[in-house]
């Protein structure tokens, strides 16, 4: 395994839409997953999608912190894939949330997000998963299927007004 280098706001890479992954099941994509996974760790992420490591395919890593469960429809999750994932609104219901991201260090943003969605997709092992996520889980699965439309959060927030060093918001009290 390999900790590799990610992309940052500025590279084409990110802002392009991912090719499908024809075989999850593939030794070189099964060594990515695993490099993911590894480049995951070793930033402190949440979530990571190939685009961010400069590979342009539709699949993404994502979890779910003890810290960030908002409870039993949001429980905690060790680091979950998804390849070739689908991602719908199961309803208008959006709420507004502070996020960060790998590719762009050091800036926190306000972005609305669906409460609620539906997801489909495959694990590394090329059996389907599916399900509805709410909460953070939620959260971070939106963020990351943006990746995978070459879209980065300051792309869908409404008030710039909101974005801002991380280190600056904290010291001023800002919660994010």
């Amino acid at each position: 395994m390999a900790v590799l280098k990610i992309a940052r706001m500025g590279h084409p890479v990110l802002l392009k839409k991912a090719e499908e992954v024809e075989d999850g099941t593939a030794p070189d994509v099964q060594r990515l997953i695993d490099d993911m996974t590894e480049t995951l760790a070793d930033a402190g992420g949440v979530g990571l999608a190939a685009p961010q490591v400069h590979v342009s395919k539709r699949l993404f890593l994502y979890s779910v912190p003890e810290s960030r469960s908002e409870g039993v429809d949001d429980p905690a999750l060790d680091v979950q894939v998804i390849i070739n994932p689908e991602l719908e609104p199961v309803d208008e219901e959006m709420i507004p949330r502070f996020e960060g991201c790998l590719s762009i260090p050091g800036w926190r943003g306000e972005v609305p997000r669906y409460k609620r969605v539906r997801y489909a997709g495959y694990d590394r092992t090329g059996n389907r998963v599916e399900g509805v996520a709410s909460g953070f889980r939620a959260h971070v699965m939106q963020h990351e299927m943006d990746h995978l439309n070459g879209i980065l959060y300051p792309m869908r927030m409404t008030d710039l007004g909101k974005l801002g060093f991380e280190a600056e918001m904290a010291r001023y009290g800002v919660r994010a």
